[in-house]
């Protein structure tokens, strides 16, 4: 773990890490040597992760849970004081936390709401209730933010989700490019952009990791080591779609645009079999 950022006694907070792939990512700093804090929605989650956090560290002061919900402004502004008086300046900030109910066009408005306000509007609030402090102690610092391959790929079947996690996408990019023109800044950006992982979001009430899924701690030491090598795309591979399938699905996207085809062409009754062809090189 060569990032800058992730250093032994800077502060880590994983917002949504309590558990999955923000806990599992918790863990890593903790090992790392760093304090790490934990914010999810109520303190009942955080309890058991807190315990485990603090063993890692061997210390339980250089460790803090704190139950917030991440569409609070008012209530994240005090949390970030809070841990910037407990723990000090922040050298890490992963906006992790995400919800999937489901959803359809013409569905449930409170599944939209929530998901809205949650997977998009959390990582916006995190960025900028914690960046400024972050841009202002001077020393090196990352924010890391989970989208996913259905905010770039847009599959049918859970609209929300996808206009959330393309809304990460957009936000991200703009927060680098923000970022990186900064004279002196030593403050970056990442998009995390989780294959198939088994986790609580996932599970839909499986109780054991299907054959194709990778771990939430796979996910998280694939993220660090792209990190080391400089990566701001996070694009995890799994057991069943390898990194190379999601290019050409990620290209195909693209080219709905750029060829003047039907949208979500790959779904499409006169475009799905094309696709399958030019993926596996017979076009």
């Amino acid at each position: 773990m060569h990032h800058p950022a992730i250093a032994p006694l800077h502060t880590a907070v994983v917002l949504g890490g309590a558990s999955g792939i923000g806990f599992a990512a918790a863990k890593a700093f903790a090992k790392a040597g760093m304090k790490v804090a934990i914010i999810d929605r109520t303190m009942e989650a955080l309890e058991a992760a807190q315990v485990e956090l603090a063993a890692i560290a061997g210390n339980d002061d250089l460790v803090l849970a704190a139950a917030c919900d991440v569409t609070d402004r008012a209530g994240l502004e005090k949390t970030a004081a809070h841990v910037e008086k407990t723990l000090g300046k922040v050298h890490i900030l992963m906006n992790n936390a995400g919800i999937q109910p489901g959803s359809s066009i013409f569905g449930d408005q409170a599944n939209w709401d929530a998901v809205l306000s949650i997977n998009l509007g959390g990582i916006i609030n995190g960025t900028r209730i914690f960046g400024p402090a972050m841009l202002a102690h001077g020393e090196p610092g990352l924010i890391i933010n989970t989208g996913s391959k259905q905010g770039i790929t847009t599959p049918p079947g859970d609209p929300a989700y996808n206009v959330a996690k393309a809304g990460v996408k957009a936000f991200t990019e703009a927060l680098q490019h923000e970022l990186r023109n900064r004279e002196g800044g030593r403050v970056e950006a990442a998009l995390l952009v989780p294959g198939f992982v088994f986790t609580g979001l996932t599970a839909r009430g499986c109780t054991e990791k299907p054959d194709g899924a990778w771990t939430a701690e796979e996910t998280v030491a694939f993220m660090l080591e792209r990190l080391e090598a400089g990566d701001f795309y996070i694009l995890c591979p799994d057991g069943e779609v390898t990194r190379e399938m999601d290019e050409k699905r990620i290209a195909w996207a693209a080219g709905d645009i750029t060829q003047n085809r039907p949208p979500l062409s790959r779904w499409h009754k006169d475009w799905a079999d094309k696709f399958k062809a030019w993926a596996e090189g017979k076009e």
